[in-house]
Formats: C-alpha cells, structure tokens, sequence
C-alpha cells in the first residue's frame, strides 16, 4: 500500500512537470524571441512589446489568487486541464495576429493559463512530499524556467523552417497534446481528495498529520502579517528585475552589434539558470533555510545588472544573465515553500496567489514596460535601466531576509 502511495506521489510530481512545460516556454522564451519580429511586423518600439510582459504579468496577478481558491472547490487536475486548454488557445489566437493588440490578447490569455497550471502543480508537489516542499517546489518551477532556455532556440528555428502563423498552429498542437497528457497524471493524494470532499460538503476537513503538520492561517490572518507585505515587496522588486531580462536580454545582444541568433544566446543564458537554479535553490533552501538563500540570490542578481553596461563580450553578457536568471529562478521556486513555511499548507494556493499579485500587477509595469520606455525615449540608455534594476534586487535582498513566520495575535 505504501509502495502505491510512494509510486502515485512520483508520478503527480511527474504529470506537474510535464503539464508546466509549454506554458514555461510560452512565458518566459517566446515574448523576448519574438520582440524583434514584432516590432518589424506591427512598427512599433521596444515600448510597445514590453507592454506584452504587463499585459501577461496583469493576468497572472488577477487570476493566481482566484484559482488557488478554486483549486480548494474544484480539484487540481481540473485547474491544469483548463490551463493547458487555455494555453493552447492562446497561440492560435497569436498566430492570427495582425495588429500589437492581438499580441496583448494572447498575452493576457497566456498569463491566465499559466496561472491555471502554476499554483494548482506547486500545490499538488508538496501536499506529495510536505517534509521535502523546498525540493520538489523547485523541480517544477526548474521545468517552468528550463523550458524556455531549451524551446528558445526552437522557437527562432521553427520560426525560420515554418513562417509565423504554421510555428504557432505546431505550438498550439504540441502544447495540448503534452499539456494533457502530464494533466492525466498530476493526480493529487487521497487526503487532499478526501479534505477536498469534506470541504465541498460543508464538513470539517480531516486531511491527517502527514498532511498538514503545522498550523494554517486563513488568507484574513495573514494580509494582517508584517511578513506578508514583505514577500509582496519581494515579488515587486525581485521580480520586476527578473522578468525584466526576457526582454533585454536579447535587446542589448542585438544594441551590442550581435546577430539576432548570437543575441539569443544571451537569453538562453538567463532561461537556463532559471530553470536550473530552481531545483538548486530549492534544495539549498530546505538545508540552509530560504531567506539566506534568497537573500544571496538577489545580492547577486544587483552586482550583475551593475557591471551589465561595461560588458561588451558575447560570453561576458551571457554570464551576467545566468546571475539574473539564478536570481530570478530563486525567487520562485523558494519563495513558494517559504510562504508554506510562513502561514500554512491548507490555504496555501490563496496566500500565494496574492503574493503573486505583486509579480503580476506591479512588477510588470516596473520592470519591461518601464524599461522599454526608459529605452525608447533615451536612445537606448541600457545603463539607466540596469542601475534601477540592480536596485531593486539590492532592496529585494533586504527585504525577504524580514520575512519570518508570524506569531498568531
């Protein structure tokens, strides 16, 4: 019987990761391959395209808190299904695309599926393994970032063999068809079934020990936390700094002089940390604790956005967005045990839902769209906006290391 639970846990884990896979891509690969080409396209400015990243991020803040509410009602798996159908909608809407405003649209339709598959997956891998979150956490936000350092490069490929709309209607295919398929296994454990149940029929949930091993604030007890609005600012300032490189990335590597390949490489250099650093940081986090790790990330992330303006080489660019893209893995794939740590497993989809909503309404706006404007109406100022940027993830670093489990009044 333990031999089955073990070998259901393992394969929820796996179905998480394969169902996070295409949505991963999409986020965090596709808007910076595909800038230039919309700009060409549309003729519009740098301005322009980083209003994609707000229109996504917007997404993300006003739907991650609603759907870890819904995930408690309506089960985890159904939520993946719905995010991986949405998913695969949204790039047959972008393939039709004959205006920036139908960008936006795919945008908004791609940051809300991912928001479907994202918190119901984080969940679902530590109600698995609650004495290990750290480390599985970090195995499916390390599938989220990696994704996109490994389809990036495919992407600009498939762009070139296919022309844009057949690259998306294959994108749309393959999303659905892989998607589904990590859904169909992603199958929570039988307490969160049985609490689940419970819930829906108005009783009082009995989820065991194993479960949930520590008390749980509701989502009221915790907005009243100093350590809450610590991990808001976190997700503001780390994560407008991180998100902001999918864009810049391959934008210096092209104001550089590099070709549009050699300026992508840079950007693969991000999304590879990003992804790798997820499972790395998660791990270090249950060892060393998570806000030391975090901390250390985005000290880090700021002395690379600091040196970023003298870097001149191809190599020494791509090293200095692997720091980033380190810090910005970090951010995820740690800050999701932390906020467990912090108020609890049985709310925990709501909580960092909201703490999410940071990421999604701020640091946008903060980040790439205020960069390509700073871009655009400076003539490409790359040294203006990387000094605001390595500002934010010094302030970061300050504040995630407030950030401790809070004591009930």
């Amino acid at each position: 019987m333990a031999g089955d639970s073990d070998r259901d846990a393992q394969l929820a884990v796996l179905g998480a990761c394969v169902a996070i896979f295409f949505p991963g891509a999409l986020t965090f690969g596709f808007p910076g391959v595909m800038a230039s080409i919309w700009q060409e396209m549309f003729h519009v400015g740098r301005a322009a395209t980083g209003l994609t990243i707000f229109f996504m991020l917007a997404a993300v803040g006003a739907f991650m808190f609603l759907v870890g509410r819904w995930q408690e009602r309506w089960g985890l798996r159904r939520m993946i299904v719905l995010g991986i159908v949405l998913t695969a909608f949204a790039s047959l809407v972008v393939s039709e695309a004959g205006t920036i405003y139908v960008v936006y649209a795919w945008a908004f339709i791609n940051g809300l599926a991912s928001s479907f598959v994202y918190v119901p997956a984080l969940t679902l891998v530590q109600w698995c393994y609650p004495k290990r979150r750290g480390l599985v956490a970090g195995l499916v936000s390390m599938v989220f970032g990696l994704s996109a350092a490994i389809m990036s490069p495919l992407f600009a490929e498939m762009l070139s063999v296919f022309g844009y709309q057949r690259m998306n209607l294959y994108l749309a295919a393959l999303t659905l068809a892989i998607g589904l398929l990590g859904a169909y296994f992603a199958r929570a454990p039988e307490a969160w079934e049985d609490a689940a149940s419970a819930r829906r029929a108005g009783s009082a949930a009995r989820p065991g020990p194993q479960i949930i091993s520590e008390k749980s604030f509701t989502v009221s007890e915790s907005l009243h936390t100093r350590s809450f609005w610590l991990l808001w600012a976190t997700w503001t300032l780390a994560g407008a700094a991180g998100v902001s490189m999918t864009l810049l990335a391959s934008e210096y590597g092209l104001f550089l002089g590099f070709s549009l390949s050699s300026a992508i490489l840079i950007l693969t250099a991000f999304n590879l940390t990003n992804g790798m650093s997820r499972l790395c940081s998660g791990i270090l986090s249950d060892r060393f604790g998570r806000n030391p790790v975090m901390s250390l990330a985005f000290l880090a992330a700021a002395c690379a956005y600091f040196l970023l303006p003298w870097a001149r080489s191809l190599w020494v660019c791509a090293l200095l967005a692997a720091v980033v893209g380190f810090s910005f893995g970090t951010l995820f794939s740690v800050s999701a045990p932390l906020v467990a740590d912090c108020f609890g497993l049985e709310h925990f989809g709501a909580i960092f839902g909201l703490t999410f909503a940071a990421y999604g309404f701020v640091a946008g706006p903060l980040g790439p769209t205020l960069s390509g404007y700073l871009l655009d109406v400076t003539g490409d100022n790359f040294f203006l906006v990387f000094l605001y940027l390595g500002a934010f993830s010094l302030l970061a670093s300050v504040c995630i290391r407030r950030v401790v489990p809070p004591q009930r009044s």
